[in-house]
């Protein structure tokens, strides 16, 4: 079925992203997952070509442009390109609302500039060691010392901890903590006591950095607080759709592109003196996965209008989560088998949309985490 949610505008946006992956991205993206890191070059080339800060206010230096849609655009084809270590998802759809819904007009001046031109990187530091996604159990603790917050605890699985220039801190401001006692504070590269941890190992998205970072007795001006003191529970509630929605985007994406790389790979691979393609089985296996591909793009389209309308609600954000993410899932794993011992060879895409593809059940929530979402929502 022919897509009905993008226009003109949207499109040729679509040509912009394409141009810039085939020139700024993919020549080097091998390279990148050897370092495990991209380079801050590309985050510049970025901001050249008008892809960050696509919401962010004219004014300051952004696209001005709060359209959900060219999030989405972004997304399908970051993916399909196999190129998620440059995390500008996390970036623009992530961090970015904190940045413009809750940043006074002082500390927009000082950071969207920077967002937008690709200068400034940013992370969101919220998953501890210990307590995971769990924000009741969040212990980096910030003590009021009068003209200054006193942050002191650690945080882990940080994606663009690495490079982040800016980090948006999830931090206990009162001795309870929990839902009423979390606050966001933003810290900044060379701020004394801040370190960072090692690059972590992960079996896929080699060239995106997630680290561990540690915060000890770190000083973090009065005028960092991002949003309201003790608000942060509510904060990080209202943007976890968006967030929930960019992975959603991305995992239908994946899987769609995962059924096209198969589909060619069936036609032209023989077994027994014929192509894969004239087996029944095969054929079966490409026809499930179209239709539930289908499927799922119909819905997924029509979240992410809702979305752009601002009318898309936690539940529908974490039923798209869920089920798009899940088929990615399935979909990686079914190919990988059609490919049979060549999917198993890095040098194959459908290897590395396996491994980078796995992590899309579990981060943003995983799909334990949305079923009771979805299950609360119906039966409380």
């Amino acid at each position: 079925m022919k897509r009905q949610i993008f226009t003109e505008d949207h499109e040729a946006f679509r040509q912009t992203v394409r141009t810039f992956l085939a020139k700024e991205v993919e020549p080097y993206y091998e390279q990148w997952e050897r370092d495990g890191v991209v380079s801050r070059d590309v985050w510049r080339a970025a901001g050249r070509q008008g892809l960050l800060g696509i919401a962010v206010p004219e004014e300051f230096g952004g696209g001005g442009e709060p359209d959900f849609r060219y999030a989405a655009v972004l997304a399908e084809e970051f993916t399909r390109a196999g190129a998620p270590g440059l995390a500008i998802g996390l970036h623009n759809d992530i961090v970015g609302p904190y940045l413009t819904g809750l940043a006074t007009e002082e500390q927009q001046r000082r950071w969207l500039p920077g967002f937008c031109t690709g200068e400034t990187i940013t992370a969101i530091a919220m998953t501890e060691p210990g307590a995971g996604p769990d924000l009741q159990g969040i212990r980096t603790t910030a003590q009021d010392k009068g003209d200054h917050w006193l942050l002191n605890g650690s945080k882990t699985f940080i994606s663009n901890g690495i490079l982040a220039d800016l980090v948006v801190v999830v931090a206990r401001t009162t001795p309870e903590g929990g839902a009423h006692g979390l606050s966001l504070l933003v810290v900044e590269r060379g701020t004394a006591g801040f370190e960072r941890g090692r690059n972590l190992d992960k079996i896929g998205q080699k060239a995106q950095d997630t680290a561990e970072l540690f915060f000890t007795d770190v000083r973090v001006p009065k005028e960092n607080l991002l949003g309201e003191l003790n608000g942060a529970f509510t904060h990080l509630m209202t943007n976890l759709a968006q967030e929930r929605m960019a992975i959603a985007v991305a995992g239908i994406a994946g899987a769609e592109q995962l059924l096209e790389l198969t589909t060619e790979y069936v036609k032209e691979r023989t077994a027994f003196g014929r192509p894969l393609a004239k087996l029944q089985h095969i054929r079966f296996e490409i026809a499930e996965l179209a239709t539930e591909c289908a499927v799922t793009r119909a819905f997924l389209d029509r979240c992410i209008e809702e979305h752009a309308r601002g009318e898309l609600d936690a539940v529908q954000a974490s039923m798209a989560k869920w089920w798009a993410t899940e088929l990615q899932k399935r979909a990686a794993d079914r190919c990988l088998q059609l490919h049979g011992g060549y999917g198993y060879m890095n040098e194959y895409r459908v290897a590395k949309a396996f491994t980078d593809g796995r992590v899309q059940t579990i981060y943003g929530g995983t799909t334990e985490i949305m079923k009771e979402i979805i299950g609360r929502s119906l039966l409380n």
